[in-house]
């Protein structure tokens, strides 16, 4: 005879396996997985115009460099990249640009559109941890966006980031 205890033991664990074995595992990008398929890296930068007086070199985008992956909309993805910040209180960071790498459109000319995501993060991400690169989780959407630092071709509402370990 089963006790009343373990019958409701086992109810309360089977109404919790459900959503366990639900639970989203998210498809781990790269940077290369935001161009089109058939949109090789090297057709979305044209040859560039160099600014001799500023001693900096000025990327001319085709139409490639707004060309988005549709079947990224709507997708949980984790991808890293590293922040270059927007919105940054006490608590932290929630709003943000997502980049390739190290100082992109702070140092240099920003990436095409197709390498650049925005990204609205449900907990603030600490603002002393702002140089690390950072694997960011979430729904992604494609998204041609206008910002003061360039045009982002990507948003993801991040629900976890996570320091990105090498």
């Amino acid at each position: 005879m089963i006790s009343r205890r373990s019958t409701l033991m086992l109810l309360s664990g089977s109404l919790a396996a459900p959503r366990a074995a639900f639970a989203a595992t998210p498809r781990e990008i790269t940077w290369d997985d935001l161009l089109p398929p058939g949109v090789p890296y090297s057709e979305i930068i044209g040859e560039g115009e160099l600014d001799e007086v500023n001693d900096t070199w000025n990327p001319i985008y085709d139409e490639n460099a707004t060309k988005l992956n549709d079947t990224l909309d709507g997708a949980y993805i984790k991808m890293p990249g590293f922040i270059i910040p927007f919105d940054v209180s006490a608590k932290g960071v929630t709003e943000f640009m997502l980049v390739p790498y190290t100082g992109a459109c702070i140092h240099t000319p920003p990436p095409p559109a197709n390498q650049l995501v925005m990204v609205n993060a449900e907990t603030p991400w600490p603002g002393d941890d702002l140089w690390y690169p950072v694997w960011v989780i979430g729904k992604m959407r494609t998204q041609l966006q206008s910002t003061d630092l360039g045009q982002t071709g990507y948003a993801i509402t991040a629900e976890k980031m996570e320091i990105y370990e090498w």
